[in-house]
């Protein structure tokens, strides 16, 4: 990794003095990463970890990359109980107010849905975003060149997405067809009318895609105005619609927890691209290439984290001979020794020993599920 890509990603610039008092983030943080096992755990998922960049985690650089545009006590955080702890302790800067609860995981439709509505009801013409967790993002300035185009296509009423320039045919990403229309120009870029969402391609089609230069990588990424997606929700998904609003409706109250607890377990699992942004014909993508990555398994991670001249990369207590395009990961005080290795991947904590082929890494998550199926939950 260039060193000034790794400055991008640490010291970004995340002074407040653009911020806008309209927008809120939301960031929904779920799952448990399965694919970077065994470090990343259901206890400790992966946006709690620190895996690029500085020290601080994934959750915590989601934060720090929007304090240009979002005032602090316009932060929403989506998460299930057994994280809510962990990431008040890791977020202090936020009010227990701002981290809202699911019962269960229901998928980010109505997660994100939830929060809009909240929101709508404080601050009827607010624009919000929300970002994944767990994502990381390595040109920070180019992302928020990005976001300020979203941020002004939403006020136009658009569903907007950032979509990222594809380097590669990936087939773990879904990809978002481009339109030549442009919706919104604003001097930071450009918002393009969407042409349709694709969930993940094999190689072949992703290959065709890349070379057509009409695709872009989803992130995940979405803005608009909380009105218009309320609007859209009432149109495509109107019981999501209806059993959010129920619950907003009783926020703060003292029936709050019995209406969450009540109408919660009845929403549809289903994410909000399935659920609404593959079926509206509002729908824009702001095209960037900020060095984003959803850090989906450690083949990824391997390619994000800085390399020796052989092209191997380490973390912990490490001796390489004759290795190369190999990765060695350790939270132990073990030294580990690799000797002759090609692109391989080794992962060692206190109670779990990962060696894989990279070309297999998303096989990871195979090993959670057999560990499930033996009755073995501290392991996963």
């Amino acid at each position: 990794m260039h060193p000034e890509t790794r400055k991008s990603i640490d010291e970004g610039n995340l002074d407040q003095q653009d911020s806008n008092p309209q927008f809120w983030a939301v960031i929904p943080a779920g799952g448990s990463g399965t694919r970077l096992w065994p470090l990343s755990r259901s206890r400790t998922p992966k946006f709690l970890l620190s895996l690029v960049g500085d020290r601080r985690s994934l959750i915590q650089q989601t934060v720090d990359r929007l304090r240009f545009v979002c005032q602090p006590e316009h932060t929403l955080i989506m998460c299930g109980p057994p994280h809510a702890t962990q990431i008040a302790h890791q977020l202090e800067e936020l009010e227990s107010g701002q981290i809202l609860i699911e019962p269960e995981p229901k998928g980010t439709c109505s997660a994100i849905a939830l929060a809009a509505a909240l929101i709508e009801r404080r601050s009827p013409d607010a624009v919000m975003g929300s970002f994944p967790a767990d994502h990381a993002v390595y040109d920070v300035p180019a992302f928020q060149d990005a976001l300020l185009t979203a941020v002004q296509s939403a006020e136009e009423n658009w569903l907007v997405t950032i979509g990222c320039r594809p380097s590669r045919p990936e087939t773990g990403y879904g990809y978002i067809a481009l339109t030549d229309t442009v919706v919104t120009k604003t001097e930071h870029g450009v918002a393009l009318k969407a042409d349709g969402f694709v969930e993940k391609p094999d190689v072949e089609t992703a290959t065709r895609y890349v070379a057509s230069n009409q695709f872009l990588w989803n992130s995940g990424m979405f803005v608009w105005r909380v009105s218009t997606f309320m609007e859209e929700l009432r149109r495509y998904q109107p019981a999501i619609a209806d059993r959010v609003s129920q619950i907003a409706d009783a926020w703060g109250t003292a029936e709050q927890s019995s209406i969450l607890h009540e109408i919660w377990p009845c929403l549809p699992d289903l994410s909000v691209d399935t659920g609404l942004m593959e079926l509206s014909q509002r729908v824009a993508v702001v095209p960037a290439e900020m060095g984003w990555s959803d850090i989906g398994d450690w083949h990824g991670l391997t390619s994000l984290l800085e390399h020796d001249e052989l092209g191997n990369c380490s973390r912990g207590d490490t001796i390489n001979i004759g290795s190369v395009n190999s990765l060695v990961w350790s939270d132990t005080q073990r030294v580990i020794s690799i000797i002759g290795l090609d692109n391989i991947v080794v992962v060692d904590t206190p109670d779990a020993l990962l060696v894989a082929d990279r070309t297999q890494a998303q096989l990871v998550r195979t090993t959670v599920n057999k560990l499930k199926e033996q009755n073995r939950p501290h392991l996963c």
